[in-house]
């Protein structure tokens, strides 16, 4: 029988400690939230088609995982896609799925992992929150952008559960340095009654 994880990845809250599950859990991963339903890639993808014209716009899967993100991005008509993630187990599962282009492992001492200005569109999906990352990731990747870059990402119930995590939207978008172009609340894991937030927003 899989070991499942489910039950203990909202526990974990240490850099090392993360991506130890994150490995241990790559073999099983698809599976696993495949049977709960993992609704919020293809949410997000379906969000940026109807608000991206130009498909072939390069963007930076951020947390990329097993590449559920990047396929469901794939099959929403985006072409060049390169993938991050700190746990090397599961970028191996990513580059299976052969929906990206690059895949870079996240060094997670380092405070700026992505290049200056290089991504016009970094996605976040099933990323920030409570047992993934910090609330500051949020800020790194709006300061990663270039002006009128797109963030595409999402919050879970766990992560609207503490404030911290709206919180550092909203010290974007009150002061004018970023608008919010979609938000909506929907099915994340609908296996275990979970609901999530997928937002697009533009850094001015």
């Amino acid at each position: 029988m899989e070991e499942k994880f489910l039950n203990k990845v909202y526990e974990h809250s240490g850099p090392q400690e993360t991506i130890e599950l994150y490995d241990a859990w790559a073999q099983s991963y698809d599976n696993e939230v495949g049977e709960n339903g993992y609704a919020t890639p293809g949410r997000v993808a379906a969000t940026m088609a109807e608000h991206i014209d130009q498909k072939q716009t390069p963007i930076l899967d951020f947390g990329c995982g097993t590449g559920l993100s990047g396929l469901a991005l794939s099959l929403a008509g985006f072409t060049v896609i390169d993938g991050m993630d700190p746990s090397a187990d599961m970028i191996a599962r990513a580059q299976d799925k052969r929906v990206y282009r690059s895949v870079f492992q996240i060094d997670v001492n380092d405070p700026a992992p992505i290049p200056d200005v290089q991504y016009q569109i970094i996605t976040a999906i099933g990323v920030i929150g409570p047992g993934a990352a910090p609330a500051s990731v949020f800020h790194m990747l709006m300061k990663a952008l270039p002006s009128g870059g797109l963030l595409p990402f999402s919050l879970n119930d766990h992560a609207l559960a503490d404030a911290s995590y709206e919180a550092a939207v909203n010290q974007w978008l009150d002061c004018g340095a970023a608008r919010l172009l979609f938000k909506d609340y929907g099915t994340h894991l609908p296996g275990r009654d979970i609901k999530s937030n997928v937002y697009l927003i533009e850094k001015n």
